[in-house]
């Protein structure tokens, strides 16, 4: 088997499996366990979504960079931009809510998308990079 093909998600795997694994120990101590109970959504299920979304987007410009190398930076963006929209379409039930705990999960949310944008950004500079 080729594992050069799959680098990249092996990557988002990896990378998603140490950040939460680090997530959760440094939460662990920071955010009371009351208010992490009550997130709407589990840490574990948003890095199970981003790295999802990771992973499509990173197969997306892999079909890209096949098709039109010099496209792949344009491609980036539109994809981010459209994670992007979905991540607003699933902090909006969170920004409407006015509890204590809201801040701290807003914050959380935050700190995984841009972790898994850091991760993309990487990627694509590999793939850009990665001219043959």
């Amino acid at each position: 088997m080729n594992l050069k093909k799959y680098s990249s998600f092996i990557t988002i795997f990896i990378a998603a499996l140490i950040g939460l694994i680090i997530h959760k120990v440094i939460t662990h101590f920071i955010i009371p366990t009351a208010f992490e109970d009550n997130f709407i959504y589990s840490t574990p299920l948003l890095y199970v979504l981003f790295a999802i979304l990771s992973m499509a987007i990173v197969f997306a410009l892999a079909k890209v960079k096949e098709v039109a190398l010099n496209y792949v930076g344009y491609a980036f963006l539109a994809f981010t931009t459209l994670k992007m929209v979905i991540a607003y379409a699933l902090l909006r039930p969170i920004i409407h809510i006015h509890l204590a705990k809201t801040p701290t999960e807003k914050m959380n949310f935050f700190f995984i998308f841009i972790y898994f944008l850091a991760i993309e950004t990487y990627l694509t500079i590999r793939i850009l990079n990665n001219k043959q």
